[in-house]
């Protein structure tokens, strides 16, 4: 999710520019993204952005590392032709992430095979489905915005609708995942459990 010029902290926000010029700024922190020959600038996690952050990459982990499939990565790039997205979240089968040396640390030339966004208070819901519209157009297998306050998971795949996990419904990433299992209230129960009450 971008933020606006005036809300930004990095000068190179709202600035146009081609992708080479982009890809040769300095690192900002929070992270800069780029579409369509604009600048942008995600916005600072909050509190249960955060930690969905964590513990939906401790899940995926546990489901493509833990087996060998893949490997998972937080705030990674990755660069296509007119596009270079910062995902919350990606999941990269093995047999696609390219072979690099072990001193060499670089963007991502390919999409990733899942990619999540989570969003925060001060996020437009409606951006960061456009944005995993997007993910989907360039043929991601699975995007999925985990929208905080509504307690819901959306779920993107190409050519197919949208679908709206809530309560007990299962997150269904066996296409690319088949040992991921969980469902969204078991996640919300990780992102925000319920405070036992005081005895009365």
């Amino acid at each position: 999710m971008a933020i606006s010029e005036q809300q930004a902290t990095s000068p190179y926000a709202g600035r146009r520019m081609t992708l080479e010029e982009f890809l040769r700024l300095p690192a900002q922190e929070p992270a800069l993204e780029f579409e369509d020959g604009m600048v942008t600038q995600k916005v600072s996690p909050k509190r249960f952005h955060g930690r969905g952050q964590f513990k939906l990459g401790q899940e995926l982990a546990r489901a493509g590392e833990d087996t060998g499939l893949g490997q998972v990565f937080t705030e990674t790039r990755f660069k296509t032709s007119g596009w270079a997205p910062v995902p919350d979240i990606s999941f990269y089968l093995m047999e696609r992430i390219a072979p690099l040396p072990d001193d060499l640390d670089d963007d991502f030339d390919v999409p990733p095979d899942i990619a999540v966004e989570v969003s925060s208070p001060d996020q437009s819901v409606g951006e960061l489905v456009r944005k995993c519209l997007r993910y989907a157009a360039l043929g991601v297998p699975i995007s999925l915005l985990v929208a905080i306050e509504d307690r819901t998971v959306f779920v993107f795949r190409p050519g197919q609708q949208t679908l709206a996990l809530r309560g007990a419904d299962t997150i269904d990433l066996s296409d690319v995942l088949p040992a991921f299992d969980l469902t969204v209230d078991g996640l919300f129960a990780m992102i925000r459990p319920e405070r036992p009450r005081p005895n009365s």
